[in-house]
């Protein structure tokens, strides 16, 4: 594989706080007039809805029918000729990814054989990749408050399992992704500064 350049990715359990820090990341590029573009997997396009309606329970599938979805939506997201995340890099941006195959490997192989999971991502690697360490407990706590139906993986134990799969894919990555692990536990403004305090040190 290789390391897509300019490439920063955001990971964590549903509920870790990567929507926010993204965000916030996005306003001080905006700010600092950075070039930049803002993603999300799945992403709104046709198969990321799809995976969508499956996560909100309105579909259903099987596990695996599932994580071949997602590496096809991963597919187009990277390679689309009109919006893909590879060009979007050739013209200069900065591309910030809410998710990226580290949640397929560490969601999906809950149920799924892990090298499946694998070999149906086998998509270049970002160069920086954040992973938002927020206990389980903390997770479920933010998903109750945010008052909407639970999401297909949104339980407990699922998402432990999730924790420990994330935490063995982060201790074999490909070398030249930077890795910056951050404890959920803190503030948004803490958090915030130790991303954009880590990003900084790479002229970022």
């Amino acid at each position: 594989m290789s390391i897509l350049k300019s490439f920063i990715v955001f990971e964590g359990l549903d509920g870790a706080g990567t929507t926010t820090q993204i965000r916030n990341l996005a306003r001080y590029y905006e700010f600092n007039r950075r070039p930049y573009s803002i993603t999300a997997e799945p992403t709104g396009n046709p198969i990321g809805q799809l995976i969508r309606k499956i996560l909100q329970k309105k579909v259903v599938t099987t596990p695996e029918a599932l994580a071949m979805l997602y590496a096809a939506d991963r597919s187009d997201h990277l390679y689309n000729p009109s919006y893909g995340i590879a060009r979007l890099i050739d013209e200069g941006r900065i591309v910030l990814s809410d998710r990226y195959f580290y949640s397929s490997i560490a969601y999906q192989s809950v149920e799924c054989d892990r090298s499946l999971i694998r070999t149906v991502n086998s998509f270049p690697s970002p160069e920086f990749l954040i992973f938002i360490d927020t206990p389980v407990e903390d997770c479920m706590r933010r998903i109750d408050k945010r008052g909407e139906e639970k999401e297909l993986f949104d339980r407990a134990e699922y998402l432990a399992a999730v924790r420990e799969n994330y935490l063995e894919e982060l201790g074999r990555l490909e070398s030249g992704v930077n890795l910056l692990v951050v404890d959920g536990r803190k503030s948004i403004e803490e958090t915030e500064k130790e991303i954009r305090s880590y990003l900084s040190s790479f002229s970022l």
